[in-house]
């Protein structure tokens, strides 16, 4: 490679931060500040910066593994290592059929790489039984977008948007930790004038930034969006012409709100009613606000509600499909949102097809070259999946995941991984879950390789390969091309990026999320590309939806633009025309407030919640392989108040063991005012006793299939044998 500075992208959250990579003589890459990425603007949290950390040799796989016939796991070749693979899947196929082999994917891969795991499950394998650690990130605001929208994408507007607007409710988002360089974008609103209400059970970083901050209840959610709702109501608040001219479903939605008055919200939530006013005053007074969600709703036995009782507030006021106004959700993973967009999402095909759409079928049969009828079905949810694990699934191909340290109930998700006939792992690193398998497969890293991803906004962005990657690693496209071709499918499988990106823009054409309009060159040239983009002369939508039509005045009839049709802008602004409903209206989705799938009681009186600091990302695997995060984040804690610390007996540092009917953690007490008395927080980015995960409950959405990991009931143990009570 050539000694010149490569622009591209982080490989960590979902902002994909902009940055320039300059290859160094050590062979690894420097990472320097891309001032003209519009995202980030030249800002960089601590894991960006670091990021190269991984590529040393010392730290990630350059050989494939095999697990021996003593049971360790020992170099081997490429061609021994793929043969085990494809006779393993084969032989589960052909002892107990083509759903005996899963698949299990990641928000991180690419769209290239996501597109074509789907297509190798349903094409090669005939499996249904394929879905991604994406799951456990948006997917009740995705299911919550689509049933209010018709359409779900992370953010309908750029963040640009958010300085602009007059009030901002961020519910369940600590991003001054998570997303480090976003924040930038609420220091500007309230420069500017506007507010910020952060809904949080934690005074967290980013709590600290707001000028209101309720801390409701972990799991009660819900019921602030309903009181907050009944109170625009009886306030008169309430956008009526709005919401006749753009809305369906008030009625239902309005009754649901008004049972939930503001005394009983209080009780059920710890929010005062005073608070409840300022809040409706903050968002309401304003001529446009937003309301943005993360994982603190999301998480949940109930996000798929819990997002659309906020959506309803903001339809109410008429907040949504309106310039600087809108609900959105800040997409976690690196890749969450093209993740889901393109086929390793259980029921989905790509362009956010369903799968179990006919005329779905028949188009990406079609680009496939297959016939549709051999398509298989919906399979299972990410964590009914993994559960299903040693039983019904005999054989599993994962790429880009750690479910030992990620999963709900996580010390059982390890006994179903260690119950399989045959596990294969595609990763960066040795993970925990690597750790497991029969066979480990070292593939490259962003730095290494060329391909899109689509961030929080909906911009489809192009990482650019900086680095010749190590000799003895391949990339997960050439993994599934030799398997494809050991497993008898000789064709369709290329392992150049560009080319499998061509492929889905055609599979893609004509979804909900077409991507047909884009292509490399372009994505070279610019600073991305919002989805949806037809390729010209596509049915679409208007190219006037897009970023000129909210802050400038539209074309003239004369105007030489639109002498001929060129390429499709993209679609930065979302629902400014009509939302992606049949008829064009927003759907009030009627809620109602229900408690957690376990509340604490006398043997688990104390509330559990998770989360993540800022110098570690998601599972660990690669941060805690990186030294100077490791110093900022040595490792797990276990966050109190000092109420329940005195009850326990717990001073700063000592261990506190939580234990759930799930299993036990142990970690040092982090004792902090910041927090509430009832609820103590674990990050969840370390394996070990300290897992957090080993503590989270399964329970899930019976529309997102989302766990409840934000919401559980435990009881905390100090060194001796006290125990704590609630209080």
């Amino acid at each position: 490679m050539q000694n010149t500075a490569t622009p591209t992208h982080c490989p960590y959250c979902a902002l994909q931060c902009g940055m320039n990579l300059t290859p160094t003589p050590q062979g690894t890459v420097e990472v320097t500040e891309r001032a003209d990425f519009p995202v980030n603007r030249g800002a960089l949290c601590g894991k960006g910066r670091t990021a190269p950390a991984v590529l040393a040799s010392s730290v990630r796989l350059t050989s494939p593994l095999v697990r021996s016939a003593e049971g360790t796991l020992v170099p081997a070749s490429w061609e021994e290592a793929l043969d085990r693979i494809a006779g393993e899947l084969r032989h589960a196929r052909v002892q107990s059929g083509p759903d005996a082999v899963g698949v299990f994917g990641g928000g991180g891969l690419t769209n290239e790489k996501a597109y074509t795991l789907g297509k190798f499950a349903r094409v090669v394998l005939g499996t249904s039984q394929i879905d991604y650690n994406g799951r456990f990130c948006m997917s009740s605001a995705a299911a919550a977008g689509m049933k209010a929208f018709g359409l779900d994408r992370g953010l309908p507007f750029p963040l640009e948007d958010i300085p602009k607007t007059g009030c901002v409710i961020l519910v369940g988002s600590n991003l001054a930790e998570t997303m480090p360089p976003a924040l930038r974008y609420f220091q500007e609103l309230r420069e500017n004038g506007g507010t910020l209400i952060v809904v949080d059970p934690r005074r967290t970083r980013t709590a600290e930034q707001a000028d209101l901050h309720l801390a409701p209840r972990p799991g009660t959610d819900l019921a602030l969006a309903l009181g907050l709702l009944h109170l625009v109501v009886a306030e008169g608040r309430v956008d009526e012409a709005y919401v006749q001219e753009r809305t369906s479903g008030w009625e239902e939605a309005r009754a649901g709100a008004m049972a939930h008055w503001p005394e009983y919200v209080e009780r059920i939530t710890g929010v005062s009613v005073p608070e409840l006013r300022e809040a409706v005053r903050m968002f309401c007074e304003p001529e446009a606000a937003m309301v943005l969600t993360a994982r603190g709703p999301e998480q949940q036995s109930k996000g798929t509600d819990t997002v659309g009782a906020w959506i309803n507030l903001c339809l109410a006021t008429g907040r949504a499909g309106r310039p600087l106004s809108g609900y959105g959700c800040l997409t976690g993973q690196g890749n969450g949102q093209g993740g889901r967009e393109h086929g390793q999402k259980a029921d989905q095909l790509p362009g956010y097809r369903k799968l179990d759409d006919p005329e779905a079928r028949r188009h990406v049969a079609a680009v496939w070259g297959v016939d549709p009828d051999t398509l298989p079905g919906p399979g299972r949810s990410a964590y009914e999946l993994l559960d299903a694990l040693g039983t019904d699934i005999r054989a599993l191909l994962l790429m880009g995941s750690n479910p030992v340290v990620s999963a709900p109930r996580a010390a059982h998700i390890e006994e179903r991984l260690r119950s399989l006939d045959f596990l294969a792992v595609c990763d960066v690193v040795l993970s925990e879950t690597a750790a497991l398998a029969d066979v480990v497969l070292p593939v490259t890293q962003w730095a290494e390789e060329t391909g899109t991803t689509t961030n929080l906004e909906g911009r489809v962005l192009l990482r650019r390969q900086a680095l010749t990657p190590p000799e003895g690693v391949r990339s997960d496209l050439e993994v599934l091309r030799e398997l494809a071709v050991r497993l008898g499918v000789e064709k369709g499988f290329p392992a150049d990026p560009e080319e499998v990106f061509e492929e889905l823009r055609r599979a893609s054409a004509g979804g909900p999320a077409d991507y047909a309009g884009i292509t490399y060159r372009r994505l070279a040239e610019g600073d991305g590309v919002f989805w949806p983009c037809p390729a010209p002369g596509e049915d679409g939508p208007d190219p006037q939806d897009g970023e000129d039509a909210v802050l400038d005045a539209p074309l003239r009839d004369d105007d030489p633009a639109r002498e001929a049709p060129g390429p499709h802008p993209g679609t930065p602004r979302l629902f400014l025309d009509r939302f992606a409903t049949p008829d064009g209206r927003a759907r009030f989705v009627p809620v109602s407030h229900r408690p957690a799938a376990e509340e604490p009681d006398e043997e688990y009186p104390v509330l559990l919640t998770t989360g993540r600091v800022v110098s570690q990302y998601q599972s660990g695997a690669q941060t805690r392989r990186v030294e100077e995060l490791n110093r900022a984040a040595p490792g797990p804690f276990v966050e109190l108040h000092p109420r329940l610390a005195a009850r326990l007996g717990a001073a700063e540092g000592d261990p506190v063991t939580v234990v759930s009917r799930r299993g036990r953690a142990v970690a040092p007490a982090r004792i902090t005012t910041a927090i509430r008395p009832d609820t103590v927080f674990m990050p969840f980015h370390w394996p070990g006793e300290g897992r957090a995960n080993t503590l989270t409950n399964p329970a899930l959405d019976p529309t997102s299939r989302m766990p409840e990991f934000k919401v559980c009931a435990v009881r905390l143990e100090a060194a001796g044998p006290a125990q704590v009570t609630s209080g």
